[in-house]
């Protein structure tokens, strides 16, 4: 796994688990990161901060898209990859959006339900084509 692939693994960790506890993702990151249990990548940092300062607009975008499915509705693990995903699509430029969607794909294939990388899959493709549109 790349070193941008663990740091996806490890954001996600993070949002799901703060997610679970209902605290804040960012406090979560910081208290690892004092404790000496933070993410060894700043890659991290910035998906996890990223995906907190624009979560709104993401979950917005999630829920168009994301059609007979409610936010909380999705399994928490997929919901939190679309996250990861959308925020690199649509806010992180160095990432090749065709890299977003799979390396979100790959991980809900590895941590979540058989139908999830499908779905997950066709709403970040879905957001991909529509992103000249959406800026």
């Amino acid at each position: 796994m790349s070193a941008r692939g663990k740091a996806r693994k490890r954001a996600l960790d993070i949002l799901y688990a703060s997610e679970m506890r209902s605290e804040d993702p960012v406090a979560a990151l910081d208290r690892a990161i004092a404790e000496g249990e933070g993410p060894t990548n700043d890659y991290t940092s910035v998906l996890v901060r990223g995906v907190v300062e624009h979560r709104e607009r993401i979950d917005e975008l999630l829920a168009s898209y994301s059609q007979g499915w409610t936010l909380e509705r999705m399994p928490a693990v997929d919901r939190n990859v679309l996250r990861l995903g959308a925020f690199e699509l649509l806010y992180v430029e160095d990432v090749p959006d065709a890299v977003a969607v799979s390396e979100a794909t790959a991980l809900v294939r590895q941590l979540s339900t058989d139908e999830s990388p499908t779905f997950v899959n066709g709403v970040l493709g879905a957001i991909q084509r529509d992103l000249p549109t959406l800026s």
